[in-house]
């Protein structure tokens, strides 16, 4: 085995947090710090260096305040925007639940960009200075349509609501509310990728009092990310719902308004990394390389690589670990094939495109081997759209009183998650993991595909659980008539399938998470979290369509669609009973794909074996 004693290191993340079941933070992981890239004078601007003033948590406290209040701002904004659209707007609630739905998809399909132009161009400093000052002017937009009467339809009774009696929004009014969204998507496109890797950028990696940092920056990342997601969808919620809309806007936007002071207060304390170029381009040399050679015919023994592929030491020091040429999608190979010509007398490349490092072939066979599994947490994350659609709308209908006074906002029901996967992750990891360790002689107890799996089983069970009790709800509203339709039953009728998506938030959301940040090697782990971002933003474009197709496809001249406006006479039971069918197709697809799949690392027999070469983070 040969070692390239390269200067390098690991950034441990933690096992499981429930705070990574939000959509929308999770693309924030990207590829670790570059430092020993640097000139001299950025590389001696270390945190753990006495003899300077920059980084260390002098300069991630300004970071943390700036992504906490960026994310309070937003998540404020979203927690309870259904029901803004719904009864300040008017809108029909299929279409407000289109434009929830869209603008959550396209949300989590920005940082994918925000990252890419952050690596390849600007760095990660302007990319969150310009990406704040977005977020800050898309939220000033969207509060004050909830300020100027110009901005919303004039208000009206509850009862008018209920008979669909009331004025909707006009085009130019959702104009003004579709730019302020727009703007908040620039915006989250350029924090939510940079906001994590910038602070890690902060500390030097190359010590140990570096490495503890990282970990503890991680450790106050999460936490911080909890208290954001409770306090948004309870205080935040309850302004909104109950004191007033300008109020319950206007808070995010001052808390927006403070991220970007604090960010740039911290500006003379911070570590500047470099641009190294994006992952995005390996990916398109490697297919352009082989696309080019495809004509050509690999050998039939890979015994001389040197000779035969490119195969140079590990550069840069983001990669830990050299990956070994495999048989596997042995077409990518090509790539890799050294021509005459494609090399210059010291053993560089002539041309990036057209030839290859055998890394490079590896990480995108990385990158097709993981797609079919990525592709089936598509489905299995429906059910998520609906917790800020359909769930809260029956939430509405329902008795929300805690005692004669206080009202449980139905924006807030999702907290009820939030506690079931904090309470359910310490037990499994504490208790329930070590037991089955001792059980299956696996490291985690089970497999990280057989924790996705478990976890799409308690999706299904949610939505079938939602729609009995979405009957039950609609049968008592029905039979006792009311001027607001509120069925006489407890808004925590729905608690059993707010825990049930916690446990699936719990196995399938983190196990997802997880799963991608392994199996993907260190170099293109922003890829693996930007993939999960990607998930997010396609089940919601997928529920979309569902939803569209459902309202058309459902309506006849002697009943209304299942998802009318009056959800006492639509079957929004019948609605969450056909994603369970489709997310069951889905648990099929996935067992199929599943038990074809091999782990990285794993060893295959009708391979020889492969020289492995480490950087220098020790094994």
């Amino acid at each position: 085995m040969m070692m390239a004693m390269e200067e390098n290191y690991e950034t441990k993340q933690p096992s499981s947090s429930w705070c990574l079941t939000s959509c929308i933070n999770s693309s924030c992981l990207q590829k670790g710090p570059t430092l020993a890239n640097l000139p001299n004078s950025a590389s001696q601007s270390s945190a753990t260096n006495p003899k300077n003033h920059r980084g260390g948590w002098k300069a991630v406290s300004f970071i943390l305040g700036n992504e906490t209040f960026e994310r309070l701002a937003v998540f404020g904004l979203f927690a309870n925007f259904m029901v803004y659209l719904t009864r300040e707007l008017h809108l029909d609630q299929v279409y407000a639940a289109n434009i929830v739905s869209i603008w959550f998809g396209v949300t989590n399909f920005a940082p994918l960009f925000g990252a890419f132009i952050s690596d390849a161009y600007i760095g990660r400093f302007r990319t969150i200075a310009f990406a704040s000052f977005a977020t800050l002017s898309g939220l000033i937009v969207v509060t004050l349509t909830s300020w100027f009467p110009q901005l919303h339809p004039p208000p009206c009774t509850p009862q008018q609501l209920a008979s669909g009696h009331c004025v909707r929004a006009s085009n130019s009014q959702m104009s003004a509310l579709i730019l302020g969204l727009c703007l908040i998507t620039i915006g989250s496109a350029g924090v939510r990728p940079c906001s994590i890797p910038f602070g890690v950028d902060q500390f030097d990696p190359t010590t140990c009092e570096g490495k503890k940092g990282i970990n503890s920056y991680f450790n106050w990342y999460y936490t911080t990310f909890t208290l954001v997601l409770l306090i948004t969808q309870t205080v935040v919620v309850y302004i909104q719902e109950t004191l007033s809309w300008k109020i319950g806007f206007g808070i995010p936007t001052l808390c927006m308004f403070c991220s970007v002071i604090m960010f740039f207060v911290g500006t003379r304390f911070y570590v500047h990394v470099i641009p190294e170029g994006s992952i995005f381009s390996s990916i398109a040399q490697v297919l352009m390389a082989a696309y080019r050679k495809r004509k050509l015919n690999l050998p039939m023994r890979d015994e001389e690589l040197d000779e035969v592929y490119y195969d140079p030491p590990l550069t840069g020091n983001t990669i830990l670990s050299k990956l070994p040429l495999t048989k596997q999608f042995r077409a990518l190979n090509k790539a890799a094939l050294i021509m005459e010509g494609e090399l210059n007398p010291d053993g560089s490349r002539v041309s990036n495109w057209r030839v290859v490092s055998i890394q490079q072939v590896e990480e995108v066979k990385c990158l097709a081997r993981i797609i079919p599994i990525w592709a089936t947490g598509i489905v299995s994350l429906i059910p998520m759209a609906q917790q800020g659609t359909f769930i809260v709308l029956q939430a509405l209908k329902m008795n929300r009183h805690l005692g004669p006074k206080f009202q449980f906002p139905a924006g807030s029901q999702g907290v009820i998650s939030l506690i079931t996967v904090a309470i359910w992750l310490p037990f499994y990891d504490q208790i329930l993991v070590p037991k089955l360790r001792k059980t299956t002689k696996h490291e985690g107890g089970i497999t990280l595909l057989q924790r996705i799996g478990i976890g799409m089983v308690f999706s299904i069970l949610s939505m079938v659980v939602a729609g009995f009790v979405e009957k039950v709800r609609r049968d008592s509203a029905n039979s006792n008539p009311t001027p607001l339709g509120i069925a006489p039953m407890s808004v925590f009728w729905l608690a059993p399938q707010l825990i049930l998506f916690g446990f699936f938030e719990a196995f399938s959301l983190i196990g997802q998470i997880e799963f991608l940040n392994r199996q993907f090697p260190e170099h293109m782990r922003s890829i693996g979290n930007s993939l999960f971002s990607c998930s997010i933003a396609f089940s919601n474009y997928l529920s979309t369509m569902i939803v569209n197709i459902v309202h058309h496809a459902t309506r006849t001249h002697t009943h209304p669609d299942w998802l009318t406006n009056n959800i006492n006479d639509g079957r929004i039971d019948y609605f969450y009973y056909l994603i369970a069918v489709l997310a069951t197709l889905n648990l099929i697809y996935f067992i199929y794909v599943a038990r074809r799949y091999r782990y990285m690392g794993s060893v295959d027999l009708q391979d020889e074996s492969h020289e492995v070469q480490l950087g220098s983070h020790k094994a």
